[in-house]
């Protein structure tokens, strides 16, 4: 039975579609866009007010399995994702065993087909056990399916292990993931280093460890032709320098996360540690560039960095509970309000969550094309909701946004021509 989409805002950035109509899907596949397709039953559904958009892509996650299922698994990870809009996500190494051989990766693979609900593509670790000693086995992780290699939450330290990396990940064409910070200059810090910090009594961390070690990958960069991939850019430092790398033609690209499009450092009130992640909350003024910069195009995509933490772990002085937040469901309406402010076009956004995340890691689908993989996100971009953590899909709940009226949710996500997720009945 085909399934019929009416009447939606048909927006696809990457052939810059976007008008109102319908979109036809047959078995896995996209076989016609167009308006006023003529068609009635049961598998059509009608998408007035709602945008219909290539399925995204989420280029940074964490779903904790295997080892960590405490915080999530890769079954509660990619039904929060689903229901946050997203068709696929790439799931970050640091696992229990760190995900450097081809075993984890293929278990990682196996076990979302087994669950069925997001894509999910994992990313290797460039080093193994993600310590920065040794190269992990690249060639075995690619042909595994590992779409790109990290050390995340981890920076390679060592110059030439990252430059050997480098130069082994540009044979095998995979784009290396630097979650960028000099652990030297940043240790010891748990928020943004600046009059917020010093108001709290905190323990800053510079924007320059951001940035020295971003000028440091692109040198390496620069000199492997390898294709560097900036984790969670959150700096105006770093901002210039990735800009300036694109103008000289280096293969670099950025993310950014929602919430550093959103909060700043600013926003921490009552030694909250839900507003702990790293990189930190920046100041309003790094808030700003990176908002430029992805309204410009110097950063490329939106990632969630979506990293569960167990209640547990979260309950404890700011100084002591672990790094991170979660995302997936609430990066939509985030993103949204950029949009509503006029910082941002719609056009923009869904490109930063679906073609440009495909283009990094060549990934398929990003997408709204006849003949092609039928992913599809439909949204509605003034459907207003309240953030109640308890009632998210992820396994933990660790979220700064708790309370917050949001405008903005996803309402079909559709993976090769299935529905798995509807927040409206279909029938």
């Amino acid at each position: 039975m085909a399934l019929i989409l009416k009447n939606g805002r048909v927006l696809d950035p990457g052939s810059r579609r976007d008008f109102i109509g319908d979109v036809v899907v047959h078995e896995e596949r996209i076989r016609d866009l167009g308006a006023g397709i003529a068609a009635d039953g049961p598998g059509v559904l009608d998408c007035s007010g709602l945008v219909i958009s290539p399925g995204w892509i989420d280029l940074h996650v964490h779903l904790r399995e295997p080892g960590y299922e405490y915080k999530e698994t890769i079954e509660t990870g990619t039904q929060a994702a689903v229901a946050g809009g997203f068709t696929a996500v790439c799931a970050m190494p640091n696992t229990n065993p760190v995900n450097d051989g081809a075993g984890t990766t293929t278990y990682l693979r196996q076990r979302a087909v087994e669950i069925g609900a997001a894509r999910v593509y994992p990313v290797g670790a460039i080093t193994v056990g993600s310590r920065g000693e040794a190269l992990a086995a690249i060639g075995e992780m690619r042909r595994a399916g590992a779409v790109a290699l990290s050390d995340d939450g981890r920076p390679v330290m060592n110059p030439q292990i990252l430059r050997r990396a480098m130069e082994y990940a540009a044979m095998f064409a995979l784009p290396i993931v630097e979650h960028a910070e000099d652990l030297h200059l940043a240790a010891g810090g748990v928020m943004h280093e600046g009059a917020a910090a010093l108001r709290l009594g905190l323990r800053g961390i510079s924007a320059e460890s951001e940035a020295a070690m971003v000028e440091r990958d692109i040198l390496l960069a620069r000199q492997t032709g390898a294709h560097l991939h900036i984790a969670h850019l959150s700096t105006a430092l770093a901002v210039e320098a990735v800009r300036a790398a694109k103008a000289r033609g280096l293969r670099v690209t950025a993310e950014v996360t929602p919430h550093h499009l959103t909060l700043c450092d600013e926003d921490i009130r009552d030694y909250d540690p839900n507003f702990k992640m790293n990189p930190p909350l920046r100041s309003r003024a790094d808030r700003e560039a990176v908002i430029a910069a992805l309204a410009d195009g110097t950063i490329d995509a939106i990632a969630t960095d979506h990293a569960p933490h167990a209640l547990h772990e979260k309950q404890q002085e700011f100084n002591r509970a672990p790094f991170g937040i979660i995302g997936l469901e609430t990066a939509l309406p985030l993103a949204l309000r950029l949009v509503e402010s006029g910082r941002l076009t719609l056009a923009r956004m869904v490109e930063a969550f679906t073609t440009r995340p495909a283009a990094i890691f060549s990934l398929p689908g990003g997408r709204l094309e006849p003949g092609g993989i039928a992913d599809i996100t439909v949204f509605d971009p003034n459907a207003v909701w309240t953030c109640e953590p308890a009632r998210l899909r992820s396994k933990s709940r660790n979220t700064p946004f708790a309370g917050w009226e949001l405008k903005g949710r996803a309402v079909y996500t559709i993976i090769a021509g299935r529905m798995v997720f509807a927040a409206r009945p279909l029938g």
